[in-house]
This record gives C-alpha cells, structure tokens and sequence, in this order.
C-alpha cells in the first residue's frame, strides 16, 4: 500500500502508560511466541525457512496493514532488514511486504529504516536474485516509495541506493505493477531541496535517459496510464525542459514500427496532454516546451496522409496521427491557461508570435467544409462538387473540432487574434464550423465559443460579419428530413424557410 503523504512524528514516550489497541496486544503476542519458539537460538536466515514462517509473516503483515497494527511491531524492522539478503524468493516477497507496510507513514519505522540502511540491502537483495519476479520488484519499490514520501534525507537515501544500476534493471521490468511504484520512487526523489539535482542526473543522456527511455518503452506496452508517470514526465519535459531530449532518445534502429515516429513518441505526447488537461491549475508551462510541441505539430502535419478519413478518435494506432493529435490538444490546452496578470505573458503569446493562429487557418481551409455543409454542397452533383475535389479530410475522429477549439482558446480576449483573422479573411471560415459534424463531435459547440471570442469587443469583425450575404440556398439533414430549405428573400435579402414541396 502506497501513502503520499506521512502519517505523524512519532515522539518520546508519555510517561502515562496506556492500554494496548487489539491490533497492538496481537503483534505482541505473536512477537512474544516467536522469541520463546527461538529461545537460546540464534537469529539466523536458517530459523526463519520454517513452514511456519510463512504462516507468521503472513499474520505479521495482515496486522501491520494499520497504523495501530504497526504500533505494537516497531521492533520487526530490524530483524527484518537483517534476515533480508540471504532470504529465498518467497520469504524475500514477503519480509518485503511486510517492510513495505512498516514503513507507510510511520516516520518512526522511516528513520530506523534509513539508519540500518535499508535501502541498499533491500536493493542488493532484490538483485541479487537470479530471475526478478514483479511482484519481488514491486514490493521493493513500494517499501522504498513509502520511505521517500518520508522528507529530503530519505529521497537522498533511497536515491544513492537505486541510481543507476538498479533503477535500469527495475525499468526493464515490463509489468504496470512494477511502473506504478517506480515512477513513484522517480517523481518523488526528484522532488524538494534536492530534487534538481537528482533530475539532472535521471536526465543526463548517459546514466539517466536510459532509465527514463525504458519507463516510456514499457508504459507504452502496457498502456499504463497513471498519475505518478504523468508527473515524472511533466516533470522531465516542461519543468527540466528535457522533452527534446527525451523524444529524440525514443527514436531507435531497433523499432518496428515504419515511418519517422513511433508508438513510444506518440504515448509520451498523450500522457503529457493528459497531465496538462487533467491538471491545468497544478503545472506550468514553459514558452521552451510550447515551442517544441508546436513544431513538432508542424512536422507532423506535413507527414500525415489526410486523403485517407479518419474512422476513430485518439489514439488511432498510427504514431504520425496520433502525434498530431496530441500536440494539437497540448497547443489547445496551453492556449487556454490563464495568466495570474495582465501584465503577464505565457506561452500562447509567444507561440502567437511564431504563427500559431494563420498555421492554424491553413490547416482548417484546407479540409473539405463539415458533413452538414458538404450534404448541403453535393446534393445534386454527387461528390463532385469543385470545392470538395482536392480538399483534405480529418485523419481521426476530432480533429477539425480540436483545431476551432485551439483557434478560439487563442481569441480569447486578444484583439490582435481578432484583428489577425479577419485580415487572414478566416471569419467566414469560423462561421462555417457552427455546424454539427459526424466526424467531429462538439464541433458546432466550438465553433459558437470561436465565434463569440472573435466578435467580442470588436466592432470590425462584427460589421464585417453584418455585410455577409448567403449567395445561395442551404439545405441541411436537419431541415430536409421536414422538407424544408433556407433561401435568400430576393427583395430583402434575409433569411427564409421555404417549403421544397412547393418549388
């Protein structure tokens, strides 16, 4: 079990004596009957391989589950740690379990641990095996996780023990079981006064990338999908800013996957959009990071094949989609965070200056118009009306409702995005995307926020928009099915529903 935070400091003992909670009247008996059984015997590994000792393990980890059941068994630890490296694979699995338990939130139990230095025997112990079982792998990374969580001495601790050797050997460990407590042991070593420090090293392209390489590898074949590796990565790549680094490092001769990106590359954007999306008020994002994600999006755009339609969201399987996709949703996001001031500037107001929002346009005018629009268009003429002939198609399921999306996050209060469009002649374009879409969902919903930004507060767009005229009659699925269709009244040059029974 996996605490975040400790539970208290234990202090000195109060002189007022108390009475003992089951759970703690429970560990010391069976602590009691152990020492008479062991009486004038040695404390060997040898006494410890009886049937029985897994029979006593197993209690002694069941009552060491709660921080009462602990109270009464601060004395186990070090007997523990002791019998620990000569220990068979069973027993280790679990004397490490029941380290793992000892050590979640009792600072007590963490000192001790830290002063019989704990975590260079449980990591020599551990590899000293000849085969790593996960679950062997998994519980030392808990007990040595719950011992981080303890403060900067014991990250400097766990940390010296592991790096390198034993983190590479760790991560090559393909099961999410093993990832969870691993990138846990990362994030929070890398974490408080000495955090940088530590960081430099998991990111030095020597010693360090590698580890990180192999944590991607593996979580992107076991689709993990958790918060403690989004946060290693956020960290990584925005906070250190490593993201080039890293990414350039998943490239490999070794892949099997054909073309310029891979699934590795594709799963380390997604987990990095979902980190931004799920925790928009908890990161922060650098102009350096925004920069990279924006031309990697760029170079993606240009590798993707958009004569072939999109037939599911993200992920779709194919890395070149998917990595345009996730950037896509990054700039979105990156796009919507707000600035604690005014006079502040973030990585949206950067970006801008570089050309986010006229790439953006193209991207969208180059795509044949929504499917409402397009029915519209070729009804009559089959799929040969001349603006759909060379026009590209979505690649995946969203994609045109995550470029307006971006668009109208960039409109947000800023009458230059406003201004920029218009002079771009991309408010007729927006007004195109108020419209349901099959293969975009909340596309119309967008559309109507890009609208709403990009007319607010300025009068020009909203003349502009006021002189547009509709050159010729629109019928949608929506207004046809009731036999219907919009036409321009010739004298007045408004709106109307006309009846098509009639004409």
């Amino acid at each position: 079990m996996l605490h975040r935070t400790a539970r208290r400091c234990r202090g000195a003992p109060c002189a007022t004596t108390r009475r003992a909670r089951p759970q703690e009247q429970q560990g010391q008996q069976l602590l009691s009957s152990l020492e008479k059984e062991q009486s004038g015997h040695p404390k060997t590994p040898a006494a410890t391989m009886s049937c029985s000792d897994e029979e006593t393990l197993a209690a002694l980890i069941e009552i060491s589950r709660t921080p009462e059941g602990r109270e009464g068994l601060s004395d186990v630890l070090a007997d523990t740690l002791l019998l620990l490296p000569a220990s068979p694979a069973r027993l280790l699995l679990l004397r490490l379990r029941l380290l793992r338990n000892l050590l979640a939130g009792d600072e007590f139990n963490q000192h001790a641990f830290i002063e019989r230095s704990g975590p260079s025997v449980v990591a020599a112990s551990v590899l000293s095996l000849s085969s790593l079982a996960p679950d062997v792998v998994r519980a030392a990374l808990q007990a040595l996780g719950n011992t981080a969580l303890a403060g900067e001495f014991h990250h400097d601790a766990v940390w010296e023990a592991l790096f390198p050797e034993a983190l590479r050997v760790f991560s090559g460990v393909k099961d999410t079981g093993v990832l969870d407590p691993l990138c846990m042991v990362l994030d929070t070593c890398c974490g408080g006064e000495g955090g940088r420090r530590r960081l430099n090293e998991l990111c030095d392209e020597e010693l360090g990338l590698p580890i990180l390489v192999q944590v991607v590898n593996t979580a992107s074949q076991v689709e993990h999908k958790e918060e403690w590796l989004e946060w290693l990565l956020f960290k990584v790549c925005v906070e250190e800013q490593k993201f080039e680094s890293l990414f350039d490092a998943l490239c490999s001769t070794n892949d099997v996957d054909s073309g310029e990106y891979n699934a590795k590359h594709a799963f380390l954007l997604g987990t990095l959009s979902r980190c931004l999306n799920n925790h928009p008020k908890e990161v922060t994002v650098t102009d350096s990071f925004a920069h990279h994600v924006f031309n990697v999006h760029k170079h993606a755009a240009e590798t993707v094949n958009f004569t072939h339609r999109g037939t599911s969201p993200l992920p779709t399987g194919c890395p070149a989609i998917d990595i345009l996709g996730y950037t896509l949703q990054l700039l979105r996001d990156m796009c919507a965070w707000e600035l604690p001031s005014p006079e502040t500037q973030g990585p949206v107001d950067s970006l801008l200056q570089t050309g986010l929002v006229k790439q953006l346009l193209k991207y969208l005018g180059e795509l044949e118009p929504p499917s409402t629009i397009r029915k519209s268009m070729s009804k009559g003429q089959g799929d040969n009306h001349p603006a759909l002939e060379n026009a590209k198609v979505c690649p995946y399921i969203g994609y045109r409702r995550d470029l307006v999306a971006c668009i109208a996050n960039c409109l947000h209060g800023r009458k230059k995005v406003q201004d920029e469009i218009r002079k771009l002649s991309g408010i007729l374009l927006l007004l195109q995307q108020c419209v349901i879409d099959e293969d975009n969902p909340y596309l119309r919903e967008w559309g109507l926020l890009a609208v709403k930004n990009l007319l607010e507060g300025n009068e020009e767009n909203q003349k502009e928009i006021s002189e547009l005229e509709m050159q010729e009659p629109v019928i949608t699925p929506e207004i046809a099915n009731i036999g219907l269709k919009v036409e321009i009244d010739k004298e007045t040059r408004r709106l109307k529903l006309v009846n098509t029974s009639d004409t």
